[in-house]
């Protein structure tokens, strides 16, 4: 097992890993940038380094800074967390050629799956479900014309190395098809720096079903259940909860199987989370997140698992503690993104927190890097925790996050615990009718009302 681990990353998450490393008995090294010095996980690490000023590409993003950090602590292990490094091949490789260890899978799953194309393309061959497109990227506007003819309207326009809901563009018809390309592409080519496009069949009022998996890299690997992320704006999720309120023992166990196989036989090492649109019983494949999830959290509770320290210790050579038959779901449990957020335009709101107090009693969860007196800083993603419910139904879950949402206390700064307060009492969120379209469309209703 290995004696120290650097966390390549900052707020919650780097505290959920610091966390799982103190239970294992690991030293854990915290990394930041001269905005973090004050930051909550700084203060829990058992070291921590300084790389660099605010700007992410000279700290958290700066690979040799953090090469270097490993050096100068005798950190043996990294551990990227979400976001910054986490699906970064080249990283990957990287600490491998410095005999440093990288919490996760290898470099070259990673290179496979964050190319949506070659993805696409992976899993078909392993017999996941694929929602009909174009065979690679598409060059040219005549054959994106060709391509959307062959499937059918309305299509979606996507960037092969998206994220975010970046270089995504639906086109109706073909009168707009070509302003759909081309603005895909350049936005594509800003946010990346690769233009490249492909296309799909655009559903009309699918689910965002993703199925965690997990491997040991030597050929066995597990599927834990479901979690429905469709709660979503600009295509970035706001809640999210496990198992999915539509999805049957069937579906689930049939999906599981067929994403468990898929990373058994490429030999996967780690947590993954593979990603489908769900629209009438049937499951289309749109990528594989080769990291720790934000969402996490939710299946933890259901399965009563915990996930960082499987991935310390099927990085560190050690099996995984659990089988597929062992995994048995275990009540119903929801996620909400604390966003320090101005409503209703979801503006960043910086600043310094002025009071905060957590929410407590059964079945509640709450992953935060916040404290009273502690300064936001603007340079970084907005989230600043996670609210996790956990209940024996959805109802009883429902009924609690109402409860510790009334609890929750954040002064200083505007947050989105107003949206989660108004959304717990809607009559669509609590019977689970909901779609990837439906919060877009409640937030026009919301504004045009107000």
């Amino acid at each position: 097992m290995f004696d120290k681990i650097l966390i390549a990353n900052r707020g919650e998450i780097a505290l959920r890993v610091i966390r799982a490393c103190r239970e294992m008995g690991i030293a854990s090294v915290a990394v930041h940038s001269t905005a973090d010095a004050d930051a909550m996980h700084v203060r829990m690490a058992d070291e921590s380094v300084c790389i660099g000023p605010p700007p992410s590409p000279d700290s958290y993003l700066s690979m040799p800074a953090i090469i270097s950090a490993c050096e100068i602590t005798g950190a043996q292990a990294v551990h990227p967390g979400y976001g910054f490094l986490s699906e970064n091949a080249h990283f990957a490789q990287m600490l491998e050629d410095h005999g440093l260890t990288f919490i996760g899978p290898r470099s070259e799953h990673i290179r496979i799956m964050g190319d949506k194309i070659t993805a696409k393309e992976t899993m078909k061959a392993l017999g996941v479900p694929c929602v009909p497109g174009s065979e690679g990227g598409v060059d040219s506007v005549e054959d994106a014309l060709r391509v959307a003819a062959e499937i059918g309207y309305p299509v979606i326009i996507k960037a092969t190395a998206g994220g975010g809901g970046r270089g995504m563009k639906v086109a109706e018809g073909p009168e707009g098809l070509e302003v759909a390309f081309r603005t895909a592409r350049t936005e594509a080519k800003a946010a990346f720096g690769n233009p490249d496009v492909y296309i799909e069949k655009y559903l009309q009022k699918p689910r965002h079903i993703e199925i965690q998996v997990f491997g040991d890299g030597k050929g066995r690997a597990v599927h834990l259940g479901e979690r429905d992320c469709s709660l979503q704006r600009r295509h970035q999720k706001v809640l999210e909860e496990a198992p999915g309120p539509v999805i049957t023992a069937e579906e689930r166990a049939r999906i599981g199987k067929i994403c468990a196989d898929a990373c058994a036989e490429i030999q996967y090492a780690g947590a993954g989370t593979i990603e489908f649109l769900f629209e009438d019983g049937e499951f289309y494949f749109i990528e594989m997140n080769t990291r720790l999830q934000v969402e996490h959290p939710v299946t933890e509770a259901i399965f009563d698992v915990d996930l960082v320290r499987q991935q310390i210790l099927v990085a560190a050579g050690y099996p995984m503690e659990f089988q597929q038959n062992e995994l048995k779901i275990g009540g119903h449990a929801i996620e909400v993104r604390l966003n320090a957020e101005k409503l209703p335009n979801f503006t960043p709101s910086p600043g310094t927190i002025t009071q905060y107090h957590a929410p407590g009693g059964l079945g509640v969860r709450i992953d935060s890097a916040i404290y009273d007196g502690y300064r936001i800083p603007p340079y970084y993603d907005s989230l600043i925790g996670k609210l996790i419910v956990h209940g024996r139904d959805r109802p009883e879950a429902l009924a609690r996050l109402s409860r510790a949402l009334g609890e929750l206390i954040i002064d200083g700064v505007d947050t989105t615990v107003p949206l989660f307060t108004a959304l717990v009492e809607d009559p669509d969120i609590r019977a689970g009718n909901y779609s990837i379209h439906w919060l877009e469309k409640w937030l026009a209703r919301q504004q045009s009302n107000s």
